[in-house]
């Protein structure tokens, strides 16, 4: 006959004890500093040249700033255990929140863009001319960038920013005027135009000038 003592074995405490205490207020500050170095290295890979996989998969800065902000309160809550620290780390934490809230919506909206053009360069199929647009409140914008190569090793270069405030700043087109060099044509074709022809390096893709209007 097995006799129970109404005691929990210590092997299950054990595990039980492991299991609380799985998430820890290091484990989560170093995954703060994880995505830290994840949205640094997206950074690096948004500027002119950049790898663009590495761009896309990695440079969210709201996204990313969010989640440290989530990870190393959290961190408070769980490695703290006075109540008046956790009240206010509670209150600080909301505080920050309201404050970036105005500011994120902005940069959230301001970040949206549509890409309307993605164009293979003559026997280039390595080479990709690209057209996003967004908008300034009721100003248009367009952004021309040349992407390079293909997979891991694609690189992306700015050609061009164009902001329709004043309509001679207006991007109306963007082609290929061969391999490598690119034609774009700005102002109102009704009233106006102005092309511009952008030289590329042939071996590289990089732009050998770029445009800046409005």
């Amino acid at each position: 006959m097995e006799i129970s003592t109404g005691e929990e074995p210590v092997l299950a405490r054990d595990t039980t004890v492991r299991r609380r205490r799985r998430v820890t207020p290091l484990g989560l500050v170093l995954a703060a500093v994880a995505l830290v170095l994840a949205e640094a290295a997206g950074y690096w890979a948004d500027q002119d040249g950049g790898l663009r996989l590495v761009a896309q998969a990695f440079h969210h800065p709201l996204l990313f700033a969010a989640l440290v902000w989530a990870l190393l309160t959290t961190a408070v809550f769980v490695g703290v255990r006075n109540l008046a620290v956790r009240i206010l780390a509670g209150v600080v934490a909301g505080l920050l929140a309201l404050a970036a809230a105005p500011f994120a919506v902005l940069a959230l909206f301001a970040g949206i863009t549509e890409e309307t053009a993605d164009k293979a360069a003559p026997g280039r199929p390595d080479r990709h001319l690209v057209v996003e647009e967004g908008a300034d409140m009721i100003d248009p914008l367009w952004w021309v960038y040349v992407d390079e190569g293909s997979g891991l090793t694609k690189r992306r270069w700015e050609v061009g920013f164009f902001n329709g405030d004043d309509y001679t700043n207006g991007l109306t087109e963007a082609s290929w005027a061969g391999p490598d060099r690119i034609r774009l044509v700005t102002g109102d074709p009704e009233v106006e135009t102005t092309v511009h022809l952008i030289d590329l390096d042939p071996e590289t893709g990089r732009p050998l000038r770029t445009l800046s209007m409005g």
